[in-house]
């Protein structure tokens, strides 16, 4: 299974923002140090505000905070949220598959999928966020090591 780009940069936007704690990060600031347009993480953080995951604050040190939610959500929910419910292939799109009535493919894709989603259930952005990813994220910003907890 293969993840949007729109998620990708969902998830990397979060754990960005969970390793600055409760200071906001403009959304410019997180879109170069992701190396992605703007445009585009400007739309991944309104997805991301509408799923209460993250907060924008605005005006005169603002920016987006990682909301408590967003800190401690699954991850594999959070994926199935933004990727949306569907198949892993179209059986019935514009010319349906001559085999869907007796197809042993598409149920197979279906648990694969699930596994792939059950797999990531456990997991938090804290989780995300451990060393030695954390260290890393802040050393995009060049702050200290240290954690935030």
């Amino acid at each position: 299974m293969r993840l949007t780009k729109s998620t990708d940069l969902a998830l990397r936007a979060i754990m960005r923002l969970a390793v600055s704690g409760a200071e906001p990060c403009t959304a410019r600031q997180v879109a170069a140090e992701m190396q992605v347009p703007y445009s585009h993480l400007a739309k991944v953080a309104a997805r991301l505000q509408h799923l209460d995951m993250i907060e924008t604050r605005r005006g005169r040190g603002g920016g987006l905070v990682l909301t408590e939610t967003g800190r401690t959500a699954s991850i594999g929910q959070l994926v199935r949220e933004l990727e949306g419910v569907g198949d892993v292939v179209d059986c019935e799109g514009d010319a349906p598959c001559p085999l869907r009535q007796g197809c042993r493919l598409r149920m197979a894709l279906r648990r694969a999928q699930e596994a792939f989603y059950a797999t990531l259930d456990p997991l938090t952005v804290d989780d995300l966020v451990a060393s030695p990813t954390g260290p890393v994220l802040l050393g995009l910003v060049g702050r200290s090591p240290d954690l935030p907890r």
